[in-house]
């Protein structure tokens, strides 16, 4: 008979398998010699294989067998659908530990059919036939992809052609071949900015201002007041007279040109509180917080 596969070496000495054209076009099931004409090539070495399917596949009852061949096989073995792995040859493909399919390459499943003559009961036993070699393809896509049966069934009644991208969607292929890979070492590229949006010029002061968060600063009245004001509020703590704070508007009551101390009344011998400017600090350039660090030395 004429032989569907092939055995050939790459050019690292690796096992490579061709399985091309009709499976069992002439004899395969039922004869004794071919299935152990491939099992003593299969096993005629050691090592991994590469297999390579372009078939519009055949009996399904050699492909059963040659996809049980391989999954006993104890070395790995990689699927590569080149341009067709349909009908049987789909099963075999679901022998690999890794299927890899080319970006052109096709998958195609679909419910086994025969040739049947006779009466009644031979079409009823023709039809239970096919009903269980169904199920058994289906416990090949499923133990392959994890779908259900269900789904397999009905995928397979409606002669279902899997490009690459949707094998590997459904779980029937592991990798498209030649698919650019992003590496590593390579940074992530930033996406393209909105071609409806006018371009802005990096580094713009615009830009810039856009970013640092809002700052009051010393010059505005805004920090001015609110400064004067806090700092009068504790100073106001530390016993200074209604007479003695500033207004908000006008002069501070009499106040020492030399060392902004209030002309108030000053009950015992408690420090004179100064009047805060709008700087926030004394005449003499003091700062709340000293002021009231000597209050409170005062009242140790």
């Amino acid at each position: 008979m004429q032989k569907f596969w092939n055995w050939v070496h790459d050019d690292s000495g690796g096992r490579v398998l061709r399985l091309e054209g009709p499976i069992d076009s002439e004899s395969f099931w039922g004869d004794e010699i071919t299935p152990q004409m491939f099992r003593d090539e299969l096993y005629a070495e050691e090592g991994d294989i590469t297999l390579w399917i372009n078939s519009p596949g055949g009996n399904v009852f050699a492909a059963a067998e040659i996809y049980t061949m391989i999954r006993d096989y104890p070395g790995s073995v990689t699927v590569r659908i080149a341009s067709i792995a349909a009908s049987a040859a789909s099963v075999v493909a679901m022998a690999g530990n890794l299927v890899q399919m080319s970006p052109t390459a096709l998958l195609m499943i679909h419910d086994p059919s025969t040739i049947a003559m006779g009466n009644a009961k031979d079409m009823e036993k023709a039809i239970t036939t096919l009903n269980e070699v169904k199920e058994s393809i289906i416990n090949a896509y499923a133990a392959k992809t994890g779908l259900s049966r269900n789904r397999i069934s009905k995928l397979m009644s409606d002669e279902t052609w899997l490009n690459a991208k949707k094998a590997l969607e459904l779980g029937f292929a592991d990798e498209i071949l030649f698919a650019d890979k992003p590496k590593e070492d390579e940074p992530e590229e930033k996406p393209d900015s909105d071609p409806d949006e006018p371009d802005k010029e990096e580094g713009g002061d615009e830009e810039e201002e856009q970013k640092k968060p809002f700052k009051l600063k010393e010059t505005d009245a805004i920090w001015q007041y609110s400064t004067k004001v806090m700092g009068q509020t504790i100073l106001n703590r530390l016993g200074v007279s209604d007479e003695a704070a500033v207004p908000e508007t006008g002069a501070p009551a009499q106040e020492s040109a030399k060392t902004g101390v209030t002309d108030s009344p000053v009950e015992d011998d408690k420090p004179k509180v100064p009047v805060i400017g709008m700087d926030g600090k004394t005449e003499d350039g003091s700062v709340p917080y000293e002021i009231l660090k000597d209050r409170l030395e005062w009242m140790k």
